[in-house]
């Protein structure tokens, strides 16, 4: 760990961007200036954690950060980001990664040739036992993975309840429960078996009041052989997350809200389990961020890098046009 603090810079505080620059400076590796456009929020967030805030990104530049958080909305991440990249900083950006994939070739070049570390804030990786369910995997537990079975909900308006007036009201700035919701399920999957090669969907605006973007999803998948759906809602009262990974010999299941993952290879037989206690909602992304500043700190691949962010920002996509009409999408993995 080096001596002195990181500097960061948070691109954006509202919900999300408040809550990247309240965990950061929580894990006391790293000082913060954010940048704001509304100036009330800017004052509220300054005054509230004490830390500087700027109208402009060129203003905040000026302190010389060496690191950013970019959470604007998902149109303009890569935008902004380029910026930053172009001026040196690490970056750690807001999923999805975009609403499109233009300008992320780009992106991706002046990191590399920059030497930056760059990753897409998919929380879940942080998850202890999301990681504890991948080690599992990958060590053969109960053979080989088949079928991925994950049924995620929540009522949404309870957890986000300016959601009317936010980013999600619109597919275009990275609304609606694929971009939104749907997307953390899909990378967590992606990283538990690898990405997704074809996939079909069926998704509409079900009960959420105020919008029309889809808040009900169910999605066919192949992650290579293995065969997955995915259901996801934002408007039932259990806030539950349940995936589960059959395999030739068992299976392995995490229950997100019961804080356990299970195992169970004899058939009939008893689940064994490991369990965590109760995480505060800023645990995992105190655990994100530490895990970023090591991965500066290192130089080594952060949780969620560029090219992975990137293939889970082709799978929304393809599940958007197929919700759309367009049938069964085949995903170019590169």
């Amino acid at each position: 760990m080096p001596n002195s603090l990181h500097k960061l810079l948070v691109v954006g505080v509202g919900s999300i961007g408040e809550r990247h620059l309240r965990c950061f400076l929580t894990t006391g590796r790293a000082e913060a200036v954010f940048v704001e456009v509304n100036p009330s929020l800017r004052q509220t967030i300054a005054e509230r954690y004490g830390v500087p805030g700027f109208a402009s990104l060129e203003e905040a530049l000026a302190t010389q950060p060496t690191l950013a958080v970019v959470a604007v909305p998902a149109h303009l991440h890569i935008e902004i980001a380029t910026k930053l990249a172009e001026s040196g900083l690490h970056l750690l950006i807001e999923k999805p990664l975009s609403t499109s994939t233009a300008g992320i070739e780009r992106l991706q070049q002046i990191v590399c040739d920059r030497g930056l570390i760059a990753g897409v804030a998919y929380v879940y990786r942080s998850h202890p036992l999301l990681t504890a369910m991948r080690v599992a995997i990958q060590d053969g537990r109960c053979g080989r993975p088949v079928e991925l079975i994950a049924v995620s909900g929540q009522h949404f308006p309870t957890y986000r309840p300016a959601y009317r007036d936010i980013y999600y009201k619109d597919r275009t700035t990275g609304g609606g429960a694929i971009q939104d919701a749907l997307t953390h399920v899909i990378n967590a999957g992606e990283w538990l078996l690898g990405p997704v090669q074809r996939l079909v969907a069926d998704a509409a605006h079900q009960v959420l009041e105020g919008v029309s973007v889809e808040d009900t999803v169910h999605l066919l998948a192949r992650h290579g052989e293995v065969m997955a759906s995915y259901s996801l809602n934002q408007h039932q009262a259990p806030n539950e997350f349940t995936l589960t990974v059959v395999c030739e010999r068992g299976a392995i299941r995490w229950e997100s809200h019961l804080n356990r993952m299970s195992w169970m290879t004899a058939p009939g037989g008893e689940w064994h389990e490991d369990r965590i206690t109760p995480l505060e909602r800023d645990t995992l992304f105190v655990r994100q961020a530490n895990q970023f500043l090591t991965a500066i700190e290192e130089g080594a691949l952060p949780a969620c890098s560029l090219d992975d962010g990137l293939q889970t920002l082709r799978v929304n996509l393809a599940a958007l046009a197929s919700a759309d009409g367009a049938g069964w999408q085949t995903i170019h993995v590169t």
